[in-house]
């Protein structure tokens, strides 16, 4: 006769159904009351575009847009953002709203390893949707909470200048 409380195992293995809308799709799915949406993106939705870098907010690499603005998707548990809508890399990419920023980081090389890249196009595409005509002191500032190891910022940085002023000259912001 085991001594072991059963109600615990019980506590470990409930999950919360919720319901969001992801890259425009309506999605509903089970996830574990601590479980983060950076998390839920990537092995429930297979969103893998997000990336869990440092999970504690500090490198970027988890940014997504939540209900419009980019949020740190390792700080959130999936349960806050039930009723949201998110957009990953995968929906900012296939609506075409960031393709003119994704050619530039390609054409000045801004990429290198990649792992940072979704997270720093997440943060360009927010900044450049508030700000028309940011300073380059500006753009450096945006990006103050991303981590690239692999490179310098110059190039990233004169990507996201580059399309700035390309969309001011069309226009308007894409």
């Amino acid at each position: 006769m085991s001594s072991f409380d059963e109600t615990l195992l019980d506590e470990t293995d409930e999950t919360v159904r919720i319901r969001l809308v992801v890259n425009g799709r309506k999605i509903a799915c089970e996830v574990a009351p601590r479980e983060t949406l950076v998390d839920c993106l990537r092995d429930k939705l297979e969103l893998t575009g997000t990336h869990a870098g440092c999970e504690m907010g500090a490198c970027g690499a988890c940014l997504v847009q939540i209900d419009g603005r980019a949020a740190h998707s390792c700080l959130i548990f999936a349960v806050q953002a039930d009723g949201a809508r998110i957009e990953t890399i995968e929906g900012l990419t296939e609506s075409g709203v960031i393709a003119d920023l994704q050619a530039e980081f390609h054409r000045r090389n801004a990429l290198q390893c990649g792992f940072c890249t979704p997270g720093m196009l997440v943060n360009a595409q927010e900044l450049l949707s508030q700000a028309t005509q940011p300073s380059r002191e500006d753009i450096r500032d945006a990006l103050s909470g991303n981590y690239c190891r692999c490179t310098g910022y110059e190039a990233i940085i004169d990507a996201i200048d580059a399309v700035a002023k390309a969309r001011r000259e069309s226009g308007g912001a894409t």
